[in-house]
């Protein structure tokens, strides 16, 4: 089991249909027939979102992929139209809502790994393959591969997990020319934005993208969506403190990760009970971890 611990009830605008509520994110359509997309506070884990949300968490999903998504530009498009705020829309929509482009979603979550750890360490650690792609003997948790990797996942449901999957199934399921796109791609951004980090002294270890297709006179051409390059999307390790062999520090929502597999949480995963609220502790420290990494990528103060 899980899902939603308590689901929240979407927010009704005048001029906005609700179609979505995801894990993080709550989509509309309005009456122009573009997406509207509002980052929530709300916090996954485990196939769980949890009952407690992280202060600020939307804002800064929300801006730092708008850092992003300009410094990537030239690699791929995106799909963000504006940044004002829908006419009725909540005060506290402000910060973390975009306009965007309506796109022919691809359904394949495009994974791009620069490093061994996670669900890539333990396929490894079983057949020396990620995604089926061989891999040299003798790394461990946290070592860098010699050269990225592209390793696909489907796109799951609010409640399961997503699956890795071979580059040859995305090809059947999307077509030879697409998925050879999604690949070039996805390293080619993995690329921009690893160097980016590297000079701020920041490892980012692995990140997942979604594209569309957006038609154009010329031909469909195709677009980054949903959010990019954050800590929801990415493990970012502080590069001084890198050491292969052990679990790495991180930017990212791992330190939720943890608390909830100890013995501090008294939650059992593999138990069908749904994961307790966060302690105030690990809220803030949790806010922290996101704030430090805005601050870092971005160079600018978080306000």
């Amino acid at each position: 089991m899980s899902g939603f611990v308590e689901k929240p009830e979407p927010v009704q605008v005048p001029g906005l249909t609700h179609l979505h509520t995801g894990k993080v994110r709550d989509l509309y359509r309005n009456e122009a027939g573009d997406l509207v997309m509002v980052a929530s506070d709300r916090m996954s884990a485990y196939d769980w979102v949890l009952p407690t949300e992280i202060p600020d968490k939307g804002r800064v999903l929300t801006q730092l992929s708008l850092w992003w998504f300009d410094r990537l530009s030239d690699l791929v498009p995106h799909h963000v139209l504006s940044t004002e705020l829908p006419a009725g829309a909540p005060a506290d929509w402000a910060g973390r809502t975009l306009i965007c482009k309506s796109l022919n979603m691809v359904p394949v979550e495009c994974v791009a790994r620069g490093y061994l750890t996670g669900s890539g360490l333990l396929e490894y650690d079983e057949s020396r393959t990620v995604c089926g792609l061989a891999l040299p003997e003798g790394l461990s948790d946290g070592s860098e591969l010699p050269a990225p990797i592209f390793t696909p996942a489907t796109k799951a449901a609010v409640g399961d997990h997503d699956e890795n999957v071979s580059y040859e199934e995305v090809a059947r399921q999307v077509g030879a020319e697409t998925a050879a796109l999604l690949r070039q791609t996805t390293l080619a951004v993995y690329g921009r934005a690893r160097d980016i980090a590297r000079e701020r002294g920041i490892i980012l270890a692995d990140t997942k993208f979604e594209f569309g297709f957006e038609s154009t006179p010329d031909g469909d051409r195709l677009v980054i969506a949903d959010e990019v390059l954050t800590p929801d999307s990415s493990r970012f390790w502080p590069a001084d403190q890198w050491q292969p062999g052990r679990a790495q520090p991180s930017y990212d929502k791992q330190f939720v990760r943890n608390w909830l597999t100890s013995p501090a949480s008294g939650w059992d995963r593999k138990s069908e009970q749904p994961p307790p609220p966060l302690p105030q502790e690990i809220v803030e420290a949790t806010r922290a971890k996101y704030l430090e990494a805005y601050e870092l990528l971005t160079g600018n103060a978080w306000s």
